[in-house]
């Protein structure tokens, strides 16, 4: 019997490869003045072309929206500039090689720049997105997932970070 216990081990751990890491993010509406409802999941899975977004999402605008890992991992709302501002306590998106810019998930700006996120007509979107440039799920633990009001150009100009404007989502990565 334990010559078929380790049998079984042994072809358990050399049959398939690994299993990829993933990691389920609960997204909520935020407001100025709290975080609200639950609007779905993001789940983050490890591949080998980077980390892989796949949102179930509802209750959303139609349309492209801005999609970022911001560097802190709260959704609560702040004060900036004596003014509550939704989601403000996740911080800036997340750019720890210090780029000071936003040039798209392929690009040599902000690591947290992810591929803008599509909803349909129905207000949900479940198309994934791919971060090139991320590679494994511990370099943004303990980060914020964010959905923007609006779309996202991938540049500074016309307007900074994409103009995406308002935070209108948000989940901690764990």
């Amino acid at each position: 019997m334990q010559r078929f216990s380790l049998a079984m081990i042994i072809l358990a751990a050399t049959s398939g490869g690994a299993l990829a890491a993933s990691e389920k993010v609960e997204l909520n509406l935020v407001s100025a003045q709290s975080v609200g409802q639950a609007i779905g999941t993001v789940t983050i899975t490890e591949t080998e072309s980077g980390l892989q977004f796949t949102p179930a999402l509802k209750a959303l605008p139609p349309g492209e929206h801005g999609f970022h890992i911001h560097v802190n991992g709260s959704c609560q709302p702040a004060i900036v500039d004596g003014k509550a501002t939704a989601a403000d306590a996740a911080g800036d998106h997340f750019d720890p090689q210090n780029t000071s810019k936003h040039a798209g998930p392929e690009g040599d700006g902000h690591l947290g720049d992810l591929p803008a996120l599509t909803v349909n007509a129905e207000g949900n979107a479940s198309e994934s997105v791919v971060a090139p440039r991320i590679k494994n799920l511990d370099e943004v633990r303990g980060k914020a997932l964010m959905v923007h009001a609006g779309g996202d150009n991938m540049a500074d100009h016309p307007k900074p970070l994409g103009g995406g404007g308002e935070r209108f989502a948000c989940g901690v990565i764990k």
